[in-house]
């Protein structure tokens, strides 16, 4: 997949990221039923589309990625719906640590294993 695709979607999930927690609960919400869990589906992702975004800087995309978290607990203690917790950004953490597994077992899958080998271009 070209890496502008990839980075266009990382962008795109960062802002929804951010829209989706600065944002009113409301019962039609996306969720999976338990905040923790949001924040690591949510950071797994960015981690997935981070690194693919920019190989190479492993250290740098996963300190942003903390540092992003970090600041919407932060944006989130100013907004009348909603907290800032330790503990979701523990999860944010988590997140970014599932999603590199993920992409460090998706490069050890065979080049013809791989999803990105079965995309036709």
């Amino acid at each position: 997949m070209p890496k502008l695709m990839i980075r266009g979607a990382f962008w795109a999930c960062a802002l929804a990221v951010l829209v989706l927690a600065l944002m009113p609960p409301t019962p039609h919400m996306p969720t999976t039923g338990w905040d923790k869990s949001n924040h690591l589906l949510a950071f797994s992702t960015l981690a997935v589309l981070g690194l693919w975004s920019w190989p190479g800087r492993t250290v740098a995309v996963l300190v942003a990625l903390l540092a992003y978290g970090g600041l919407i607990e932060i944006l989130q203690s100013f907004t009348p719906d909603r907290s800032a917790e330790w503990a979701d950004l523990l999860a944010d953490g988590l997140g970014l640590l599932v999603g590199t597994l993920v992409v460090w077992l998706l490069a050890w899958l065979p080049a013809g294993r791989r999803p990105e080998s079965r995309i036709r271009r």
